[in-house]
């Protein structure tokens, strides 16, 4: 299993920013995520900065980590000027970064533009569309298409990725249509659980759900002949009926890990501690889990 981390936008570059991304490496976590939001719940009302000029910079003080969006959605983005961001985001990393790709919600991003929230049939729509585009742009030279909600008109993408045929795509999905594109686009699915457990659930019940999630992206595979064994299968933490418990100590954390590796689950990511908020936690033993869980989980 790997771990890795969720660094949310919220410090200046240089006042602490900088040195979360670099510490990140340090410690020796596989990949460190941020969200790609214009806002987000809590943290609306402050600092929040931009996830792709955020991950250049990354890519820029670091070597060996892989950087990514957990997520980017069509809420506020459109494929043709996102892939051109991310063929000059991949270039500039040395192939090193992963899509973290979902349909968006009804947040705040959702109506920014000024536009009415869409519903979730037509975010999966959207979806649908959106990822499909994105992968013919990401792996052709030049393309030209007219589609429901998305159009290019001889939208030219060269060099490419650096990554070829193009950057992984982590689909962020857990209804049937959703894991029909991870099964069919996906070099990764994404899951934070189940989040009608988050209130009321028990750790069990959340434990069941994703082995419920799974065996329908396997079944999703199957359909077009593919192994589930393909995908990797990233589960971002913090919204299971768990909540921070897994990072109150190293055998609290991997207790939980443990029991997520064996259905399946091949990466763990963990919100980089920020006090005083949802994601609050002890760093020192955020560092120790980094750097002595995953040796314990075998």
């Amino acid at each position: 299993m790997h771990l890795s981390t969720l660094i949310l936008p919220v410090d200046p570059w240089h006042e602490g920013g900088r040195a979360k991304w670099q510490r990140a490496e340090e410690l020796g976590f596989h990949a460190a995520y941020t969200y790609d939001h214009l806002s987000w719940r809590t943290f609306r009302d402050g600092p929040w900065f931009g996830a792709l000029p955020t991950l250049t910079a990354a890519a820029g003080v670091t070597e060996r980590l892989r950087l990514g969006t957990m997520v980017t959605s069509p809420n506020f983005r459109h494929p043709v000027t996102l892939a051109k961001e991310l063929i000059s985001l991949d270039d500039i990393s040395g192939g090193r970064v992963t899509l973290g790709v979902g349909a968006g919600g009804s947040g705040f991003d959702a109506t920014v533009l000024g536009q009415e929230a869409w519903s979730p049939r037509e975010r999966a729509d959207r979806f649908a569309e959106f990822v499909s585009l994105l992968d013919q742009l990401l792996t052709e030279d030049a393309v030209s298409y007219a589609g429901d909600f998305y159009s290019a008109h001889e939208a030219r993408d060269i060099p490419g990725c650096v990554q070829r045929p193009r950057l992984p795509f982590a689909v962020a999905a857990t209804g049937r249509r959703g894991l029909r594109l991870a099964a069919r686009y996906g070099q990764a699915w994404v899951t934070t659980g189940d989040p009608k457990l988050f209130e009321t659930g028990t750790s069990e019940q959340s434990v069941l759900a994703v082995e419920g999630q799974i065996g329908r992206l396997t079944e999703a595979c199957a359909e077009i002949g593919r192994d589930v064994a393909d995908l990797d299968k990233i589960m971002l933490t913090g919204f299971t009926p768990d909540r921070a418990r897994p990072l109150e100590s190293v055998d609290a954390f991997v207790d939980f890990a443990g029991r997520y590796a064996a259905l399946g689950i091949t990466e763990l990511v963990i919100h980089w501690p920020i006090p005083d908020s949802d994601f609050a936690a002890d760093q020192a033993v955020f560092e120790k889990i980094a750097t002595e869980a995953v040796a314990q989980l075998g």
